[in-house]
């Protein structure tokens, strides 16, 4: 059986988002609304940003899985429970496994960064297994699924059951308490939804005023999907970089919600919550992961080319929802941010097998201000000229003109590598 015995099939109230907020109060802490005064600054608003990075397992994830197994009959927890994550989920899961005496099974996709891995494994104890397996979130999903219509376990969704959704819409809830007047808008990461369709839940009917956007990766974004489609479709490829809300496909329960009310849901680019998780480390000292800059990253002034446009003088909160960070995961993070701000390309250039012909490249071509940050190139002795693939880096956004312009001049045969190349893909 994949489900619990007991079938919850209504959306969650806010009376219910209340009453989990109670549940869970001891086992998580209220975040802080912190001002940011870099993106204050930046957008004209006042813009809070909420703390989720520093729950105990630096994710909201441990609202959802505590309201939903705080609420488990003897005989579900004698059942067990499984359940599949990218990562956040399995951490508030395992937490909640190992304080409430439950045993517990967590598939993770192999994508799974280490850091995320070690901690599941830290919080779960003895009452866990991790089983890694699965290319994606959804196919870490499905294993799940089998696992518990072959064994009876309870089966704890991420997103997609009221119980995870009214416990994740507790944030709302503490943002109504912490403020002395309701934003005018707050901007949540999307996933598979459950967050987004819980402080909506309860938004709807304590915060009328206030706007509540969406934001999920532009390279999965199975929310918008599914809007566009009138129904949950499955993406058919997706990029993982922002692991945490990398989700094929849409919950059904989150879709209905968030449709019913009529949430409005923005792409975000990948390279721009990069630029963005590079801006809360090094400025504001957060360290947060992909999923986790989601929506501070899509927030800015009119014209800046942000996907929600955030009106001077009004008051913006932000959900900081995860600070699961690889370390070794940066150097990407560097290279997708340095690639969308402008200021990194790359080039096949043809060499003359001569001596002097990088030297004149140098010279010739590049400006005062560009450095080259990649060459890969390989000698023949069989051949007149040879390819070399080059990344260079930029002083300014504004300089790739000339140094095309020098390209265009050169003798060399140069020619520009794109995001859509294979050869892109495979070197960067």
């Amino acid at each position: 059986m994949l489900i619990e015995d007991r079938q919850f099939t209504d959306v969650p109230s806010a009376t219910e988002v209340e009453a989990a907020a109670a549940r869970i109060a001891d086992s998580v802490i209220t975040s802080p609304l912190h001002i940011s005064e870099r993106l204050s600054e930046q957008t004209g608003a006042t813009v809070y940003l909420k703390r989720e990075d520093l729950q105990p397992v630096r994710s909201y994830k441990i609202r959802g899985a505590f309201n939903f197994l705080l609420q488990l009959t003897a005989d579900e927890r004698e059942r067990g429970v499984v359940c599949a994550s990218a990562g956040n989920h399995a951490q508030g899961f395992a937490r909640a496994c190992n304080e409430l005496d439950i045993t517990g099974v967590i598939f993770v996709p192999k994508t799974t960064p280490r850091q995320k891995i070690d901690r599941i494994r830290h919080f779960g104890g003895d009452d866990l297994t991790v089983i890694i397996d699965g290319s994606t979130y959804d196919d870490a999903s499905d294993l799940a699924k089998s696992y518990a219509a072959r064994t009876g376990a309870l089966l704890v969704s991420a997103f997609d059951d009221p119980r995870t959704i009214a416990g994740q819409g507790t944030i709302a809830a503490e943002i109504h308490q912490q403020l002395p007047a309701d934003p005018d808008c707050i901007i949540v990461p999307v996933g598979g939804g459950g967050v987004l369709a819980g402080i909506t839940a309860y938004a709807a009917e304590h915060m009328p005023d206030t706007t509540v956007i969406g934001a999920e990766p532009a390279g999965a974004a199975s929310m918008i999907a599914a809007r566009a489609a009138g129904h949950p479709v499955t993406l058919d490829t997706v990029d993982s970089f922002a692991d945490g809300a990398a989700v094929r496909r849409a919950g059904n329960i989150t879709f209905r919600i968030i449709t019913e009310h009529d949430v409005r849901v923005e792409a975000v680019p990948e390279g721009r919550t990069a630029s963005e998780m590079l801006e809360l480390y090094q400025t504001d000292g957060i360290i947060a992961e992909p999923a986790g800059a989601l929506a501070s990253a899509a927030i800015g002034r009119a014209g800046s080319g942000a996907p929600v446009v955030v009106e001077p003088g009004s008051t913006v909160v932000c959900l900081i929802s995860g600070g699961n960070n690889d370390i070794s995961r940066y150097s990407e993070v560097l290279e997708r941010s340095l690639v969308y701000e402008g200021l990194k390309h790359y080039f096949i250039v043809n060499f003359p097998q001569e001596p002097g012909a990088l030297r004149r490249f140098l010279d010739e071509v590049l400006g005062p201000d560009d450095d080259i940050s990649m060459f890969e190139y390989v000698k023949r002795s069989d051949r007149e000229t040879g390819p070399a693939f080059v990344g260079i880096t930029l002083g300014s956004a504004a300089d790739l003109p000339g140094l095309l312009e020098r390209m265009a001049a050169s003798p060399l045969q140069i020619e520009t590598v794109g995001q859509d190349s294979p050869l892109f893909r495979l070197f960067v």
